[in-house]
């Protein structure tokens, strides 16, 4: 039976951390409709009581968007976000769909190393391959997947719906990395910043090896210990 020796160190700890936040900033991106802002767009709030004028910005971002305001049950406007497709295919540009693609696929190994990240804790290797060199493997494709995936998404941005969300006469209309009066919104930075928190995790994840192979792990697994806790 193989011993499983339990080891917490700052670094492997961090490396777990940041994995975890990379993989759901990543993730919160691309379930958001703020991609793209259009300009201020104004909506007339008429009741009984009173008359107020609202501007709001619609949005829209891979196969979501918000588009315009709506009257809630209680009578208080809200903005009403829904998926506008019913389908992978009904997504509006081949350079999104393949966006999606990428940016899914890379979440998913993120997740593959998330995983990694956390059994790495108990089990150092794989085979005769450390657990953390094969997960800073994995991140750093999954990191190169996701950039594809952020640069498609501009190279998309001719198709109708940002035509629709960011075309006013006489600007010239949006095409591939122009979008006129639109601008980049949060969702997009949020998936952006856990790409680059990707990049990070592959290189902490050398520093998480060294720091479980230390001398000073060495000689608490010679005194006998099986829990191990270096911070």
């Amino acid at each position: 039976m193989v011993d499983c020796y339990v080891i917490v160190t700052t670094r492997n700890l961090l490396w777990m951390i940041l994995s975890v936040v990379s993989t759901l900033a990543v993730i919160t991106g691309i379930m958001r409709p703020y991609w793209l802002f259009g300009s201020p767009t104004l909506f007339l709030n008429s009741s009984s009581n009173a008359n107020s004028e609202l501007f709001y910005r619609p949005s829209i971002g891979i196969y979501n968007r918000c588009r315009k305001i709506q009257r809630s049950i209680g009578g208080n406007p809200e903005l009403n976000c829904y998926t506008f497709v019913q389908d992978f295919m009904d997504i509006p540009s081949a350079a999104w769909r393949a966006c999606l693609f990428f940016l899914c696929f890379g979440t998913f190994l993120l997740g593959i190393a998330v995983f990694m990240s956390l059994v790495g804790f108990c089990f150092q290797s794989i085979g005769k391959k450390s657990i953390f060199s094969v997960g800073g493997v994995i991140q750093s494709v999954a990191a190169l997947f996701l950039v594809i995936g952020l640069v498609l998404y501009p190279a998309g941005w001719s198709n109708k719906d940002v035509d629709d969300l960011c075309t006013i006469k006489p600007l010239q209309k949006p095409g591939a990395f122009v979008i006129n009066d639109c601008s980049l919104g949060w969702a997009f930075y949020v998936a952006l910043g856990g790409t680059l928190a990707s990049f990070l995790c592959s290189v902490l994840s050398a520093q998480a090896e060294k720091s479980t192979s230390s001398d000073l792990v060495q000689d608490e697994i010679s005194d006998g210990k099986t829990f191990i806790l270096l911070v």
